[in-house]
């Protein structure tokens, strides 16, 4: 295989959680333009709807399917020291976070990748589950502590179905303009970026590289591993 060839994805199929907007978004075109059939799953329709249109538009093959994995409605990280955080907050992101992610690996590995003899699995963790967070920026221990899960849950899944041609991989994006990050950047978005050492937040294209890679051929020896996609801030 040529370059080229590694990384092409024409003939395969991604699923993309979370999908209509955002980092789902930008990793389901980046797929999608490498010649991948996308189909994305999200809580909001009428936000699933506006991302088709956006993808076909670009000339991918994509269909959207309504499915809120946490089975309620997912909240956005509370910003409260450990020991006044919100037990019901507690469970709701472990729920998301965690276990809709194991309990959707599962059934996609045992009814396709398994029997397949060959899968991508490329989990979105944060920067978040590989440090502790400094709390001038925001106090999120519910979701430091299920991004560090999902970073552990990506190396002893890879160790496990490595055997059934299997990689599996996590994505640890540092900080993003989004939906979620909007109140923490209105605040603290100049501290971000000094902290940062490129000093700049992550855009719409900086994930796309990345997500080819590991959804390609030629991440066929990489597995197990959690890469940070953050301007360096974990390096500091």
């Amino acid at each position: 295989m040529n370059v080229r060839q590694l990384f092409e994805l024409g003939g395969k199929h991604a699923l993309v959680t979370g999908g209509s907007r955002g980092l789902g978004l930008q990793i389901a075109v980046a797929l999608g333009e490498m010649g991948a059939k996308v189909a994305i799953t999200a809580r909001k329709k009428d936000e699933l709807d506006q991302a088709v249109a956006q993808l076909r538009a670009r000339g991918i093959e994509c269909d959207a399917l309504v499915c809120d994995l946490g089975k309620r409605e997912a909240i956005v990280p509370m910003a409260a020291p450990a020991e006044e955080h919100p037990l019901e907050a507690w469970d709701k992101l472990v729920n998301l976070n965690l276990t809709a992610v194991f309990v959707l690996t599962q059934h996609i590995g045992r009814k396709s990748m398994i029997p397949a003899r060959w899968g991508r699995v490329i989990n979105v963790a944060s920067i978040a589950g590989l440090m502790g967070q400094d709390p001038r920026i925001v106090r999120t221990i519910a979701y430091n502590a299920t991004k560090g899960g999902v970073v552990n849950f990506t190396r002893a899944l890879a160790a496990e179905w490595g055997e059934h041609g299997i990689t599996v991989n996590a994505i640890c994006p540092g900080f993003f303009p989004s939906k979620m990050t909007q109140a923490t950047l209105d605040t603290t978005g100049e501290l971000i970026r000094d902290w940062t050492p490129n000093k700049r937040l992550g855009n719409d294209e900086d994930l796309k590289g990345l997500a080819v890679l590991l959804a390609s051929e030629a991440s066929r020896h990489i597995t197990g591993q959690a890469i940070a996609v953050d301007g360096g801030a974990t390096v500091i």
